[in-house]
């Protein structure tokens, strides 16, 4: 009802929001669904209500506005990042190392973090590693949700690329954990990312 009274129809709403949440995803660099949602409708100017699009259609969008605007550039930069990522996988080998996030699923934009997952004895093991090879680092925000949550997470740059280091428990490994879209996240061994890059796949 809020909707008709403004004149907005719900599925012009849902997809002016969505397309709006994937440009600032995209070139801001904004990684938080919900925030990115929530920004997009007030640059819009409409109703800031609970009902929201879905991540899962944000996230369409995404992959659509990157194809559409950054179709020359993000190729190149999805395959800089992976390799990126295999560098530090190989680095990093002695806590068993995934890529995970937007670098994985091809839809990381211009100011996208390499992701990975780490799993040691206890965080503090991982930076006494990084401060033994004169590596800085800063903590950063341990994200909410539900199921298995990281110790620590890590932020670095490795050839200037923003590096992100999510610390689980040796015993973790094996726990799901969902994607910023709300979905079972997507996780790969050094192994894939390499076949990726070598293929060019996204």
């Amino acid at each position: 009802r809020v909707l008709e009274r403004a004149g907005v129809s719900v599925g012009s709403f849902y997809r002016e929001i969505a397309g709006a949440a994937a440009r600032l995803m995209a070139e801001d660099g904004i990684d938080d669904f919900g925030y990115a949602k929530r920004k997009a409708a007030r640059q819009l100017g409409l109703p800031e209500i609970g009902a929201l699009p879905t991540n899962t259609e944000v996230e369409a969008e995404l992959r659509t506005y990157l194809a559409l605007y950054q179709s020359e550039e993000q190729p190149a930069l999805l395959k800089e990042l992976r390799g990126v990522a295999i560098a530090a996988m190989r680095f990093l080998a002695d806590f068993n190392p995934y890529l995970t996030g937007p670098v994985l699923d091809g839809t990381a934009g211009r100011y996208a973090e390499v992701e990975l997952e780490l799993f040691a004895e206890s965080a503090k093991e991982v930076e006494i590693f990084l401060i033994n090879h004169n590596i800085r680092y800063e903590h950063g925000r341990i994200p909410q949700g539900l199921g298995e949550l990281p110790e620590a997470v890590l932020h670095l740059d490795w050839d200037a690329t923003p590096l992100r280091l999510n610390i689980y428990s040796e015993l973790a490994e094996r726990s799901k954990r969902t994607n910023r879209a709300g979905k079972v996240r997507d996780r790969a061994r050094i192994g894939i990312v390499m076949s990726l890059l070598e293929g060019s796949g996204q």
